[in-house]
């Protein structure tokens, strides 16, 4: 998906895509801004398990086929050519993501965020799950990050009961009709 922007003459490029070869030097400009690999927002986007990028690119094209996991795909947003961030659109729900995880999981670089980025990769989310049938989505987050919460909020999120998991940590769930 394509969105060209033109403002006061200056034009910006928004994309919402699946990674591909040539973005190898953008990529790796976005993973290394953040301060820990494990930490990187949604989890699909962590190149520390991987070898080389192809074998990234190999990765999240194995997550689409369903094989080991539920169907995933990974789209990263990008503005003027720069990865802004990501998101991780689950096909349908399994009884784990029911609990916490959701159909959405996306995640904007930290120089990047308060921009309106996190809503823009959430709507864009939606508008793909609509494609697969998907009436009624799920979103998750952490108690402690109110900005994911209020992002979901913003976009139609209404929420259900929380989810205390083992480590105690409770997470929020919110239902966004499509």
């Amino acid at each position: 998906m394509h969105i060209i922007i033109s403002y006061k003459g200056v034009k910006q490029v928004f994309e919402f895509r699946k990674l591909e070869k040539e973005d190898e030097a953008a990529f790796f400009d976005y993973y290394n801004e953040w301060p820990v690999p494990d930490e990187i927002v949604p989890s699909s986007t962590n190149f520390s398990r991987y070898d080389h990028f192809e074998q990234l690119l190999e990765g999240l094209d194995h997550r689409e086929s369903g094989d080991d996991w539920v169907r995933n795909t990974t789209y990263f947003y990008f503005d003027n050519g720069r990865i802004v961030g990501a998101g991780n659109i689950r096909h349908h729900l399994n009884d784990a993501l029911l609990e916490t995880g959701g159909h959405i999981g996306y995640g904007v670089r930290p120089s990047a965020r308060n921009k309106g980025y996190a809503s823009a990769i959430l709507q864009h989310s939606l508008q793909y799950l609509e494609t697969l049938g998907v009436e009624k989505a799920l979103l998750t987050c952490d108690d402690n990050n109110p900005a994911s919460a209020n992002v979901i909020i913003k976009n139609g999120g209404i929420e259900d009961e929380s989810f205390i998991q083992d480590d105690g940590m409770k997470v929020r769930r919110f239902w966004i009709h499509i």
